[in-house]
């Protein structure tokens, strides 16, 4: 398995070369990026800004292991308002045109959501609306996937959706497309599940994994926490990865830092890294 970093576990105030030589120099060998409004890879971005980062990734010797975005919150692909549904294909759209430029061939996706807890206010959607919409989403962007030849994978994430491997693995199969597969998150699946047992069941599906750990006691966002001090049983992960044959790139997700880390943020990538390669290592 090969070791990247996303660029959610930076918090400390550094460019993005900064951010990709802290990367490099924590023993990183991949770096996730994110798709967003306004950071180095953005809706607006051009094939020449793209190119540009893609260069300075290479300059530092990182490869750009994934791409990802937090829009999606603000844009539910499975919204009852066909306007918000047509913004969330959009950024889908947009995320497989970077992806391509970018030489990153995986793209994180969150086809929809039934109801988001962390976000105040947020739609609550039928399940079986949710599931019908979620399909459409993602048929529709297929076309242009399979041909930029990159794959949609479906993350596992809080939006009381897909809540099963069983289920994960069935809405990812109806596809019937090499280029739609699954972005485990382990530590996501901790409140309500075994991530070995995801792992288990959706053996090849699985084109890109997060690390990150979870505290099931808190049983809130604030349960997420370093590598190691939480209630994931990394031994049956590793040993489940192994199994099903993983050797892609695993990308540390930390969320959220900032309640430990308040001073010298950078001390987090350096300890992710060591940590992983504790992990990796059992």
């Amino acid at each position: 398995m090969k070791k990247s970093v996303g660029i959610c576990c930076f918090y400390g105030n550094w460019s993005i070369e900064e951010k990709l030589i802290l990367a490099k120099k924590a023993g990183f060998k991949g770096f996730e990026i994110d798709l967003s409004e306004d950071g180095p890879v953005n809706l607006k971005s051009t094939k020449e800004e793209l190119k540009a980062f893609r260069a300075l990734a290479a300059k530092h010797s990182l490869e750009l292991s994934g791409l990802m975005s937090f829009l999606y919150w603000g844009a539910n692909a499975a919204s009852a308002d066909p306007a918000v549904r047509d913004k969330a294909q959009k950024i889908l759209h947009r995320q497989i045109e970077c992806a391509q430029i970018l030489g990153i061939d995986t793209i994180l996706v969150v086809p929809g959501a039934v109801g988001v807890d962390f976000i105040p206010g947020a739609e609550t959607v039928r399940y079986d609306l949710a599931y019908e919409r979620a399909t459409a989403f993602i048929k529709a962007a297929l076309p242009a996937a399979e041909k930029a030849e990159v794959t949609i994978a479906v993350e596992n994430v809080w939006n009381k959706f897909l809540l099963s491997p069983i289920e994960m693995r069935g809405f990812v199969d109806q596809f019937g497309s090499k280029n739609v597969g699954v972005y485990f998150d382990v530590a996501n699946t901790l409140a309500f599940g075994y991530p070995e047992h995801w792992i288990e069941i959706l053996g090849r599906r699985i084109k890109r994994v997060h690390f990150k750990d979870y505290r099931r006691n808190v049983a809130t966002v604030d349960g997420f926490c370093d590598l190691l001090s939480g209630d994931v049983n990394w031994p049956a992960v590793v040993g489940a990865l192994r199994n099903v044959g993983y050797d892609g790139w695993v990308a540390a997700e930390m969320i959220p830092p900032v309640p430990f880390y308040k001073h010298c943020p950078e001390v987090l990538i350096h300890t992710t890294s060591r940590a992983m390669d504790a992990i990796f290592a059992l």
